[in-house]
């Protein structure tokens, strides 16, 4: 809560003016029962005319006066609102941006996108009711009281006593309700991955007839949210009636009262009635403030809700790689590594061992499940190993400058990702400053540059998440992408399982043909990895062989097991 409200410090301006406005409208309305007391007392038994005419007057002017002052106090309001909840959603993003793996895993992207849009706008809200109201509301009811006092001692003591009982009340249900609209957003969470798991996978859901099992989950999620928010809103729901009781019998009250001190002649009726005007005053600002404490809670819940993602992330160290880590001769080591990817579950890898020197081509095979993706992922430190010391361009990964290791990597991810825009600048996200001569001849490296030509060069339009290309035109984009950054070292994870033989066998002689690269090339088809310098061959998480082609299939009996699943014996 104290980092959300903490960027109010780039509103100070509107952060003074909106409750300061909000108060000066608070003390014209203080003003109001006093002039038709006024009115009451003077005259009307006088039938003075042009006193009530001047009175009427002045009412006129305290309203002009209290909407200009409230029109003025909501404008600052609304803008440092605004104002602070685009700085936390552009610090929110920038920060879930930095994230490594782990942290977005453990998270969960439908929870990352509800707290960037849901709970952010709740907090939005929060910070503009408050600004208007959270002052404005507690002046008007102590200083009702007050002026009461000013009026009739034995009268406004029936204001102490049911103020304090409205008090009480009102942070008991506050008390309660918080953690209650707490959970609220987190039904939210399973509501929006629910719906993005069914948006993104609606092709598979369509394939095996699950649309009745997916709507019954989805119904079943959303009930579960409903019934919540029901619960929450029920209960905060108490405040208005109890509030409207207490301050009804506070009224009878006054009224009996008020009858008797005007009977003996200890106040006037307009004082009466100035009096009844603050009870009512006192009534419609306790409305209002159990609302602005409704909205307050769920604001609280969903700031809370931002923190801990802020409280997410590894902040990366301040250590630099040096120059010469390029000439190690253990350009990458894993030593005994292991990684686990939440504390109680089974190990992904386990105990991995290998050196690799620069310029060598590495392929990782194994069968689906066998830990191929999370073992290239310790070398960039999108995962830290458990245990055991991976070691790329001579540093320790989990000590190094991330930034800078990553700015020599290039990676091919298992799921061809593009973005909208252009050919260009999907491209520009591999190199910013690349040439358009460089893009070309690395779309010609990946065998993309035909079907690129075909659709408007590097100004081709490319949908989201590539939607107007095929499965092999994306990856032959991303394989690109990843060359045009000119890396150290190239990471192809499973990048070429929509390619035939023939392209992709063109596209790794490419590869072959660039000096001073050290390539991974993960894949199930032996053919991809045979001619590498240095096969890994895992199994559950194991590395069961670890040899070129030769060596494993006279070794390695899974190795074996892949290779003649795929080619015929001779």
């Amino acid at each position: 809560m104290k980092k959300v409200l903490s960027l109010l410090k780039y509103y100070k301006k509107e952060a003074f003016f909106a409750p300061f406005f909000k108060f000066v409208e608070a003390v014209f309305e203080l003003f109001v029962p006093l002039v038709m007391a006024d009115i009451i007392d003077v005259g009307i038994p006088n039938s003075d005319t042009s006193y009530i005419v001047r009175k009427g007057l002045i009412l006129v002017l305290l309203a002009a006066a209290g909407l200009t002052v409230s029109i003025t106090a909501q404008f600052f309001a609304a803008k440092a609102a605004v104002g602070v909840s685009g700085t936390l959603r552009k610090k929110l993003f920038d920060h879930i941006m930095g994230l490594e793996a782990s942290d977005v895993d453990k998270a969960g992207t439908s929870t990352l996108i509800t707290r960037m849009t849901s709970d952010v706008n709740q907090v939005q809200t929060g910070v503009n009711m408050s600004l208007r109201l959270l002052l404005r509301s507690p002046i008007i009811v102590f200083g009702a009281m007050i002026m009461a006092f000013t009026i009739d001692v034995p009268s406004a003591l029936i204001f102490c006593i049911a103020v304090p009982i409205l008090a009480i009340i009102v942070i008991g249900i506050t008390r309660f309700s918080i953690p209650m609209f707490a959970g609220v957003q987190k039904l939210l969470d399973k509501v929006m991955l629910s719906s993005r798991e069914n948006l993104t996978g609606v092709r598979v859901i369509r394939a095996f007839n699950l649309q009745d099992d997916e709507k019954n989950s989805f119904y079943e999620k959303n009930n579960a949210l409903k019934r919540k928010q029901i619960t929450a809103s029920d209960f905060t729901a108490l405040t208005n009636p109890i509030t409207f009781i207490i301050v009804n019998v506070a009224v009878m009250f006054l009224i009996y009262k008020g009858a008797l001190r005007v009977n003996i002649g200890a106040i006037t009726q307009g004082q009466a009635v100035a009096i009844l005007n603050y009870m009512s005053q006192i009534l419609v600002e306790l409305l209002k403030l159990t609302n602005l404490i409704v909205t307050i809670t769920k604001s609280i819940a969903s700031a809370d809700r931002v923190s801990d993602v802020l409280d997410l992330g590894n902040q990366a160290d301040e250590a630099v790689i040096s120059s010469e880590a390029g000439k190690s001769s253990e350009f990458i080591s894993f030593d005994h590594v292991s990684l686990k990817y939440t504390a109680g579950s089974d190990e992904a890898l386990s105990d991995i061992s290998f050196t690799v020197k620069p310029g060598m081509t590495v392929g990782v095979i194994g069968g689906t499940g066998s830990g191929k993706s999370s073992l290239i992922n310790l070398i960039p430190g999108m995962y830290e190993a458990t245990s055991g010391t991976v070691t790329v361009l001579g540093e320790d990964v989990k000590t190094c400058d991330r930034i800078k290791l990553r700015e020599r990597i290039g990676v091919v991810p298992q799921k061809a990702v593009l973005f909208k825009g252009t050919v260009r600048t999907n491209m520009q996200i591999g190199g910013e400053n690349a040439t358009d001569e460089e893009m070309i001849e690395c779309l010609k490296k990946a065998q993309a540059y035909d079907f690129v030509s075909e659709k408007g060069g590097l100004d081709a339009e490319v949908l989201q998440n590539g939607k107007n290309f095929s499965g092999g035109q994306r990856q032959r984009l991303t394989i690109a992408r990843a060359l045009v950054r000119k890396p150290e070292i190239l990471i192809l994870d499973d990048s070429t399982s929509a390619l035939d033989f023939l392209t992709e066998k063109h596209i790794r002689e490419e590869i072959a043909k660039l000096e001073d690269m050290t390539v991974f090339i993960v894949s199930q088809r032996a053919s991809s990895v045979m001619t590498a310098d240095m096969i890994i061959v895992l199994d559950d998480g194991k590395a069961v062989g670890i040899g070129t082609h030769d060596e494993l299939l006279k070794t390695c009996e899974v190795y074996e097991e892949i290779y003649y699943s795929q080619f015929e014996r001779k």
